[in-house]
């Protein structure tokens, strides 16, 4: 133990994003290792909305949609995410949920590929993902073919003219595995398919790249590393190279080319504008567009060294503490094939996790067996992910846990 706790002292003591954590508004004597879930308050949020609520909404009214820039929301919102993710701007917006915006862009990518019949993506891709895949195969008349990233070059080599667009994520959601993002992408674009990435888990958390990449189409949520708060606005990528030939499927009347002239017929708006759909919840977008201010002055490339950097230590402590007592590590050990989270597995990981949030150490739990340590660079420490790790083997060792298996209904 001692020697764990030195090394976390030298790691702490030399981290250059340190200061960093300032900038959320962390409970204290808590232990937040859920933010690949639901990030924690950033400290620019609460005046932010008490401007918007008190001053913008109370004082100036309708006038604000012109006055204080609400109508411009979805676009301003969307380029600082683009920033975050690699997109020049012009190419992000911002607003709905997670699930309208896979909708909308992967119903935009079939369109494009109207001669192919096969929609291709992760059997252990996030249920949303699976469900409104089928959800798009079944309204376009197309199939869907559930592949292994691992599969995914021989599949498309042998069924690659069929392929109209593939659909996964970056990064495993149970396990913290990181696919490459680069290869794949290449190889759907060898056979003429197009991409779409849930960036759900890698927005905020690491370099992107999507421009340089050549990605079509990306998602994500503003709730998890980039900490826009609960329900926060979704975003949606589309390079440039398809503005002039992609249609999205709600064409809702914020996505006309003139949304205030009340026509009849929909004109689409031109270039990202018009994956607008409808009245943008401005509250959400101001407290997502404060929430990001988090990153101001903020290298990515130091937050996915300092993320490897704490998941290296978490596997470490989970070796040296954990494997005793029945914990497996999920997570792959390797640094380029690693997230920014370490998941274990434990018969009893619902019990378990409920046990370390009553001692003040939040994580979470997803079925059957998986218990998730999620990392943020931005303010986790060292010393958190030791803390954790110690107060997990002393509850297990001491078995005060409730060993039944989760309810239906309950949050984890």
């Amino acid at each position: 133990m001692t020697e764990l706790a030195e090394l976390a002292d030298h790691l702490d003591a030399t981290d250059p994003l340190a200061h960093v954590r300032d900038r959320f508004l962390l409970p204290e004597d808590v232990v937040y290792l859920d933010g690949n879930s639901l990030g924690p308050l950033p400290a620019a949020v609460p005046p932010a909305l008490e401007d918007a609520v008190h001053r913008q909404w109370g004082t100036d009214l309708i006038r604000s949609w012109n006055d204080n820039d609400w109508w411009q929301a979805p676009l301003r919102v969307g380029d600082a995410v683009g920033a975050l993710i690699g997109a020049a701007p012009g190419q992000t917006v911002a607003g709905d949920s997670t699930s309208v915006q896979l909708f909308t862009a992967l119903s935009a990518a079939a369109e494009l590929r109207p001669d192919r019949p096969l929609l291709v993506t992760d059997p252990e891709h996030f249920p949303t993902d699976r469900y409104l895949a089928d959800s798009v195969g079944r309204l376009h008349g197309r199939q869907v073919r559930r592949v292994a990233p691992a599969d995914l070059p021989e599949f498309l080599d042998e069924h690659g003219d069929q392929v109209a667009v593939i659909s996964y994520s970056p990064v495993d959601f149970r396990t913290g595995e990181l696919h490459d993002m680069a290869a794949l992408t290449a190889a759907a674009h060898r056979v003429g398919a197009l991409v779409l990435w849930d960036l759900c888990h890698a927005a905020g958390a690491m370099p992107v790249g999507l421009d340089d990449l050549g990605v079509d189409f990306a998602v994500g949520c503003g709730y998890k590393f980039l900490s826009g708060g609960p329900g926060a606005p979704a975003f949606l990528y589309a390079a440039e190279r398809h503005h002039d030939s992609w249609r999205t499927p709600l064409n809702g009347w914020t996505g006309h080319a003139e949304p205030f002239g009340l026509h009849a017929d929909y004109t689409p708006a031109p270039g990202i504008a018009r994956a607008r759909i409808g009245t943008p919840p401005i509250l959400s977008l101001l407290a997502l567009e404060a929430a990001l201010s988090a990153f101001d002055g903020v290298d990515l490339e130091q937050v996915r060294a300092k993320s490897l950097s704490l998941t290296g230590f978490f596997l470490r402590c989970a070796e040296d503490l954990l494997a005793a007592e029945g914990f497996e590590p999920v997570t792959p050990a390797e640094p380029e094939i690693r997230a920014s989270q370490v998941s274990l597995r434990h018969p009893h990981a619902y019990g378990l996790i409920q046990a370390l949030a009553a001692r003040g150490i939040i994580a979470d739990m997803r079925a059957p067996d998986i218990l998730r340590f999620g990392v943020n660079a931005l303010y986790t420490s060292h010393h958190d992910v030791l803390a954790a790790a110690t107060r997990l083997q002393r509850t297990t060792a001491a078995g005060e846990y409730d060993s039944a298996p989760q309810q239906p209904g309950t949050v984890t």
